[in-house]
């Protein structure tokens, strides 16, 4: 590693680090014109009030302002869509500068080495796109306007995943601007323990990444889709899907979702108004191999049935996403094997006959690849099943309710919780707690050491506290 320079400065006050980082071109500080609509992430429920917010376009528009936010005491909080902004709010950004990097975009795609090279703020709608026409996709999640690096930074959790494992480790290379305002290439071969801690330990705790590398997968269509009941068919599809998964060929990746929609004229008439169970995913197969597979779930006769070969970049819309930002809280629970036991919890908590269950109830199914060590901070995916609850919040005054009937799910579903969460769909501050082996924490704070010793950069999820160690008997 190179000798960074290094940048000494007193502490300051959240009122001091504001004011010292008026006038600085290219940030944003509270009172000035756009402020308020730059402070807004994806997740309009996080209310975030950073002490500056800078949006670069260019390489050297990051070094340029962390080297002027480290000058006068700013924190460094990166940011790309913002999905998963709730707890970087609800820890403070009163002396932090907000680096949203939306604008800072681009995709080169190399064919041969089935790579592409993604800058910043990237959506995984745009990678895609750019693999497609070479019949290419990748490792991308359920919503093709989530930012490439905050997701592959988490983890990542794809419908590929049972068969080619986390995104995370799908990257060959990251381009890194550290807390001193240095540019580091980290790889297997250079910077190899920052390249470890970055493929899932939350790069925001390490640097702001301002370019991924990662692989491709030859991949360029794709037996996808969804099957939906009404919500009264939940108390037999779920215990199906459940004996369905298990031992599940792992070509096979799917989530089943309890989903309450309101009466709202933009929604398709199967949905509006409506409570329902979707069981959707891939299925990477050929279409008669991918039909025998599925013929159980069919048995259950499904009053839609979307599963059809289809263009790889289509599978970014199978999950339904919401396709514009909205307000919403969640909770979340790795879940081991599901008994008669367990399920019968959840229905209770989230089924056709639950009062005041929140908008979404989603089980993820996991395991395969997914559950298969790797030299990386987040080695694998413990548990069989993730478990996400999602209320929506049209207005603040409705947080409160909402974080009460998320975590009304969670709560009943704990006795059957088994596994480290899963840092992406965690939206608590704090929530890296229980995330990650002693060994890993210890070697996750060495790598912070390095490149951020005076702890300027700010993540979603903070890394754990070094774990104590037992004194040695004497």
């Amino acid at each position: 590693m190179s000798s960074p320079v290094r940048i000494e400065t007193a502490p300051h006050t959240a009122g001091a680090v504001a004011s010292a980082l008026r006038g600085i071109d290219g940030i944003l500080t509270p009172g000035d014109a756009g402020y308020d609509q730059a402070r807004l992430a994806w997740n309009l429920a996080a209310d975030q009030h950073p002490a500056g917010i800078a949006a670069p376009e260019h390489l050297g528009d990051v070094l340029r302002i962390v080297r002027a936010a480290a000058l006068v005491g700013a924190r460094i909080a990166p940011q790309s869509t913002g999905h998963n902004a709730m707890p970087l709010a609800q820890g403070g950004l009163d002396d932090a500068l907000l680096l949203r990097l939306h604008a800072l975009t681009g995709v080169d795609i190399d064919v041969e080495r089935r790579t592409a090279r993604v800058v910043g703020g990237t959506l995984w709608r745009d990678v895609i796109a750019a693999a497609a026409p070479h019949g290419l996709t990748a490792l991308h999640g359920s919503a093709g306007d989530v930012a490439v690096a905050g997701y592959v930074l988490g983890g990542g959790l794809s419908f590929y995943g049972r068969a080619h494992g986390l995104a995370a480790h799908s990257v060959r290379s990251f381009d890194i601007v550290t807390s001193f305002g240095e540019l580091v290439h980290a790889s297997p071969d250079s910077h190899a323990g920052l390249f470890w801690a970055l493929r899932g330990g939350d790069g925001g705790n390490f640097g702001v990444v301002v370019a991924i590398e990662l692989d491709l997968l030859p991949i360029a269509d794709v037996h996808a889709g969804f099957l939906l009941w009404d919500i009264s068919a939940a108390p037999v599809v779920l215990p199906a899907w459940r004996s369905w998964t298990e031992g599940l060929d792992r070509a096979v990746t799917t989530s089943l979702r309890m989903l309450r929609f309101p009466p709202l004229p933009e929604l398709p008439p199967f949905l509006s108004g409506r409570s329902l169970v979707i069981i959707d995913g891939a299925v990477l197969a050929e279409d008669d191999r991918a039909a025998e597979l599925l013929g159980p779930l069919r048995e259950l006769q499904p009053e839609l049935d979307t599963f059809a070969r289809m263009p790889a970049i289509g599978l970014l819309d199978v999950h339904m996403d919401p396709p514009v930002p909205s307000a919403g809280v969640s909770d979340h629970l790795m879940l081991g094997a599901l008994g008669d036991e367990a399920l019968a919890d959840l229905l209770a908590a989230a089924g056709p006959d639950a009062i005041g269950a929140p908008a979404i109830v989603e089980l993820r199914q996991l395991g395969g690849a997914l559950a298969e060590p790797e030299d990386a901070a987040l080695s694998r995916l413990d548990g069989e099943y993730t478990l996400l609850a999602i209320d929506m919040v049209p207005v603040p005054a409705m947080i409160p309710g909402a974080f009460a009937r998320v975590s009304a799910v969670a709560e009943a579903m704990r006795p059957w919780a088994d596994g480290a969460p899963y840092l992406n769909f965690v939206e608590t501050a704090g929530g890296a707690a229980g995330s990650f082996q002693i060994e890993a924490i210890e070697r996750l704070h060495r790598v912070r050491a390095l490149y951020d010793p005076m702890r300027r950069m700010c993540a979603a999820h903070p890394l754990p506290a070094m774990p104590s160690r037992p004194a040695p008997a004497v």
